[in-house]
């Protein structure tokens, strides 16, 4: 059976993401219970830091001017850390990888897209921060691309608000 498929409706233009379900099983499941649930809808991107990453899935990104944003958790609570040895999946540009604390199990609903290789966060490399990726843009990289390159103010916050209109699964 194949993978499911995530599509992202943005107010920028929309793009699709191959969800691992088959060796990310623990995140993609959280992922995809959230997007079934609707949780993801009406939120904004709150961080967005050229040539590293775009974050999403916090609560709190309902209004784009919370100072809250970014600080939020899961309604699912927390995402025990995902390390499979048999995939050693990178922080490659394009890849969804779960955000968190810098705690172990921290992750929640908040995730990332790669806008450039973050070998440095991959969880099988030297250092603190480790985040696994549970996916990756197939189609829509330029829009991807777009959020990536929007301009920032008050802590990496896009100037002008980019807000997820809709997420969904096929083949979830």
């Amino acid at each position: 059976m194949a993978n499911p498929i995530a599509t992202f409706e943005t107010s920028v233009g929309s793009f699709t993401a191959e969800i691992y379900l088959d060796k990310m099983p623990i995140t993609a499941t959280n992922f995809i219970e959230l997007v079934k649930r609707g949780f993801y809808d009406g939120l904004h991107f709150h961080r967005v830091i050229k040539d590293f990453m775009i974050q999403f899935g916090c609560e709190f990104s309902k209004d784009p001017n919370s100072g809250r944003a970014g600080t939020g958790s899961s309604p699912l609570g927390r995402v025990q850390d995902e390390h499979p040895a048999a995939y050693k999946l990178s922080n490659e540009p394009g890849t969804l990888s779960m955000a968190n604390t810098g705690q172990p199990n921290s992750g929640g609903a908040q995730f990332f897209i790669n806008t450039v290789h973050n070998a440095y966060l991959d969880w099988f490399t030297p250092g603190q921060s480790k985040h696994p990726v549970f996916g990756k843009v197939v189609s829509g990289m330029d829009v991807v691309s777009k959020i990536g390159t929007t301009p920032t103010a008050r802590g990496d916050r896009p100037v002008t608000p980019i807000k997820m209109i809709k997420v969904t699964v096929a083949n979830g």
